[in-house]
């Protein structure tokens, strides 16, 4: 599959010739959000066809966005990870997810929530006024997945799975649809989850990774899908 070339001396269509073909930057937004196997990145983007997955791995590689690592013991396998050049990806999609984020309507039957995705959510929204000198760490537990997020003087560190010892607090939320950073923070505010710890930290939680605002008047006026 020949990649897309636009002729162009232009940084954005550059980017857009590494990244901008279908898949692409979901595949790498799971991997912002942790090594994964093959398998892994597969069942966590339903739909996508194994050609396809393949195809944009290998890409990926030859533009030296992704690297394959031997999984650490007890592991086996290979995993996927983003190079440093990848990595450096990251606060572009933040963005652009947050941005996305304001244009989201309600769920639509098949749509999927996947852990990358909230991990990705949380460090889109992340204040770092709010969380100066904040201290604390978060799991967040769902039935769908197990998530974590602590904050070090001001600093986030987050990651899917729960943290290496007792977080601060524990959130736990059974969700009435999607698992999504948005139904998370919905059911926090309103005080629709059970906590492991201090009341005080979900006030900090809420405050350090505030829920951004939808957007009424493009989301109204946006195609509903077929």
């Amino acid at each position: 599959m020949k990649r897309r070339d636009y002729g162009q001396y232009c940084g954005l269509a550059r980017a857009l010739e590494l990244v901008g073909e279908r898949w692409a930057l979901l595949v790498v937004r799971d991997l912002a959000a942790q090594p994964q196997r093959y398998t892994d990145l597969l069942n966590g983007l339903p739909g996508i066809p194994t050609n396809v997955l393949s195809t944009r791995l290998k890409e990926l590689e030859q533009a030296g966005l992704v690297e394959r690592r031997i999984a650490p013991a007890p592991q086996r396998g290979v995993l996927y990870a983003l190079t440093p050049v990848g990595r450096d990806l990251e606060p572009a999609i933040l963005t652009l997810g947050l941005w996305g984020a304001t244009q989201l309507e309600e769920p639509q039957p098949g749509d999927v929530v996947t852990p990358g995705s909230v991990i990705l959510s949380l460090r889109a929204v992340f204040d770092p006024e709010a969380a100066a000198g904040v201290n604390a760490s978060w799991e967040i537990r769902s039935p769908a997945m197990v998530l974590h997020a602590a904050v070090t003087d001001g600093k986030l560190e987050s990651g899917v799975g729960p943290l290496p010892g007792k977080p601060d607090l524990a959130i736990t939320f059974e969700p009435d649809g999607l698992a999504s950073y948005r139904a998370l923070m919905q059911a926090a505010t309103c005080g629709l989850v059970e906590l492991d710890g201090p009341r005080t930290l979900l006030e900090t939680f809420i405050r350090v990774f505030p829920l951004p605002k939808v957007d009424t008047k493009a989301t109204a006026g946006a195609a509903k899908p077929k």
